[in-house]
């Protein structure tokens, strides 16, 4: 894989899980990294932390701006700050609703026009939206989370139209069902946790969870030089879950 040194990047939600794998592996990989968090403390070095509520606007622009000034610039962003939901169309409420679709969508949109200035200015502009195999394949009790990702993907098109001929990769990736704190929460809440590990891990053909090193390895790749031909593109990260319709086993 093609190096990140000189590149600067930032990453929404990089304190921990998903968020703060990708951090790490870009500022592995040579890249200068800012990572943008409700709760940035305890954020290793050498990634600079920053405040922000990807929900406003004003703290986005504010945080976005310290954070090109600290790295003289911006060459990468990704997307990844987001919420979950539970729940058919009957059990959320409008304000879950537009909490979701706020953080999960809008959220996206407020750091990218933040960035957009920094980005256009760069030789090797990209940004990664973290999106989900929610997005491309019916889950049940998430239809408020899958319309978010669906939104998202829908964006990571749009945005990658929008921007082509100024210099600007947009993609995304689509994580299966992933080992986050999130997942780790929801399975803690389960009333046979062990139970319901077991079914996560069956839904996805490789038969394991998603581990968060695997989904940053993604995002690494397409926010890199390597990349440098990839646009408008969904990377599915997902153990088969979306592409593959196995047999069920012998015995099962």
């Amino acid at each position: 894989m093609t190096g990140l040194s000189g590149l600067r990047a930032l990453v929404t939600g990089g304190a921990s899980g998903i968020g703060l794998a990708t951090a790490r592996a870009l500022a592995e990989r040579g890249a200068a990294v800012a990572v943008l968090d409700l709760e940035p403390t305890g954020v290793p070095e050498p990634l600079r932390a920053f405040r922000a509520d990807v929900g406003d606007d004003t703290s986005v622009r504010g945080a976005v701006e310290q954070a090109a000034e600290r790295l003289g610039g911006l060459d990468i962003v990704v997307n990844n700050a987001g919420v979950g939901a539970l729940g058919t169309v009957e059990d959320n409420s409008d304000e879950q609703w537009h909490r979701v679709l706020d953080v999960n969508v809008l959220g996206m949109v407020r750091t990218t026009r933040a960035a957009l200035p920094h980005l256009r200015a760069s030789s090797h502009a990209s940004i990664v939206n973290t999106c989900s195999v929610a997005a491309t394949a019916g889950l049940p009790q998430r239809a408020l989370y899958s319309a978010s990702k669906g939104a998202v993907l829908s964006l990571t098109l749009a945005m990658a139209a929008d921007h082509v001929r100024e210099g600007i990769r947009v993609n995304c990736v689509n994580p299966g069902t992933a080992d986050t704190p999130w997942v780790g929460r929801l399975l803690d809440a389960a009333d046979d946790p062990e139970a319901e590990r077991a079914a996560l891990n069956a839904r996805q053909p490789m038969g394991r969870l998603v581990t968060a090193d695997e989904i940053a390895a993604a995002i690494v790749y397409l926010a890199s030089p390597a990349a440098a031909s990839v646009t408008g593109t969904a990377l599915a990260v997902d153990g088969g879950m979306q592409g593959l319709r196995l047999r069920p086993a012998a015995g099962s």
